[in-house]
């Protein structure tokens, strides 16, 4: 096994004494040897590729793997929550969406549904996902599936292979287009939406924390499960720039493709991604690596409905109105369980930030779930944005602003939400709520003075 990148290997003249990667201009020696990028092709990721029933479909990473860029999130799908769409909904939302409107892209988890009913076994959205592709041999060829193994400590050479068979199995096919680490292997706050904005050393250099697995034990499970055809590409999710950059050499290391995708939560109130490096680090002028973007109306936030009515988790001085709300719910917000793990969305500075950008919806014509979906799908990041839905109308609305005839957002609405974003960057990693009492705990990120 190769040397772990977790220390620095000063053998190679071309790398600085102590540094981890071989920086240099372009025609270095080193540059010049390196592999193929972003799963091992030459392209460019996110360039569009072709267009299918009105809907682009960009390369995801450097290689051959094509998506659209909507894409079905599925972590509801046949969950335990109160309005979650059950396997009848989720295969109609596939007919009418991948049959209908050249959408390819569809995002899973051995973990989903989520949250999930405890009297079943996990894995029930990959058996939705499988119970409609039996119906038609020919569904597979029209879907990029993209699945994940549980992170952390679970994460291991050996559970890699072991959990993407029980994946093949529920989804009964041979392959997957994407695996991804659900979130990462090691400590590390600065990752998605970790629970700090510092980073603490000592956490990595606990014991707990030594035990993980290396960038390379990942890779070379990677290549393996590639080389055996039981995957086209891999990557990760809830990860940052150190995660991806550090995966892109781990593979070269080891003789792997690496990986071709980084999926985040990625909004107008969680531009995180662009700030922390992981924009650059992906762009095709260094790693070419894909980038999908989930919870891009912040569970249901940026839709606005919640601004007027207080969700139910907010109103625990008037249980009548509370349990007229779980009565008729408007969303996952409403539930006090699940609700109160995405309290973040809805801390005071979300909620300010959301009111500025339905103000400025509002001025441009257009409803705030518009604003925001189009905003994202034209970020230069972005290669793909998977969004889940509750309803047919819902996923009638998502498919109409990713109609490949939609014009841009003018410039002067694109500088208007950057200068709302400079007022509050980081709304939903601040709060006077934190660490306050248990009403908080949903909450993360760093406590307002």
């Amino acid at each position: 096994m190769a040397p772990s990148l977790t220390r620095a290997d000063t053998s190679s003249p071309s790398a600085p004494q102590g540094s981890l990667f071989p920086f240099g201009d372009k025609s270095s020696p080193a540059n010049a040897k390196r592999p193929p990028v972003g799963g091992g092709g030459s392209g460019v990721t996110n360039e569009v590729v072709e267009t299918i029933n009105g809907m682009r479909q960009r390369r995801l990473g450097g290689g051959d793997i094509v998506v659209s860029e909507f894409g079905l999130g599925t972590q509801r799908w046949g969950s335990a929550d109160f309005n979650a769409p059950d396997e009848a909904a989720c295969h109609k939302f596939m007919d009418h969406a991948v049959l209908e409107k050249g959408v390819s892209m569809i995002d899973t988890a051995e973990q989903y549904p989520i949250p999930s009913d405890r009297g079943k076994p996990e894995g029930g959205t990959e058996r939705i996902i499988g119970s409609w592709m039996k119906k038609d041999k020919s569904r597979r060829e029209k879907l990029v599936i993209a699945t994940k193994i549980t992170g952390s400590s679970n994460v291991t050479k050996k559970n890699i292979k072991k959990d993407l068979e029980g994946s093949l199995a529920r989804l009964g096919t041979d392959y997957v287009d994407v695996y991804t680490l659900h979130w990462p292997a090691r400590y590390t706050p600065q990752s998605n939406w970790g629970q700090s904005l510092q980073y603490h050393v000592e956490q990595e250099q606990a014991p707990w924390n030594k035990s993980a697995a290396s960038f390379e034990e990942i890779a070379e499970a990677m290549g393996e499960m590639i080389a055996e055809g039981k995957l086209r590409g891999w990557g990760m999710c809830n990860d940052n720039a150190y995660g991806l950059t550090a995966s892109c050499y781990a593979a070269r290391a080891v003789g792997a493709p690496p990986p071709c995708v980084l999926q985040n939560d990625f909004s107008v109130i969680n531009r995180r991604v662009e700030e922390n490096g992981v924009t650059e680090a992906s762009s095709p002028v260094h790693e070419n690596v894909g980038f999908m973007a989930y919870n891009v109306l912040a569970g249901g936030v940026l839709t606005g409905k919640y601004l007027d009515v207080a969700a139910a988790v907010d109103n625990p001085q008037d249980p009548d109105l509370a349990e007229r709300l779980l009565r008729d719910p408007r969303g996952r917000m409403d539930d006090y369980s699940w609700g109160k793990t995405l309290y973040r969305y809805r801390s005071g500075p979300a909620e300010a930030a959301t009111r500025q950008y339905a103000a400025l919806a509002e001025e441009a014509g257009m409803s705030l779930t518009e604003m925001s979906l189009r905003w994202c799908r034209q970020r230069a990041g972005v290669t793909t944005t998977l969004l889940g839905h509750t309803s047919m109308a819902q996923l009638e609305e998502t498919l109409k602003y990713f109609d490949a005839s939609v014009p841009k957002l003018p410039q002067d609405l694109m500088w208007a939400i950057d200068r709302v974003h400079m007022q509050n960057r980081l709304p939903i990693f601040s709060s006077d709520r934190v660490g306050a009492d248990w009403e908080g705990s949903g909450e993360i990120g760093e406590r307002i003075p």
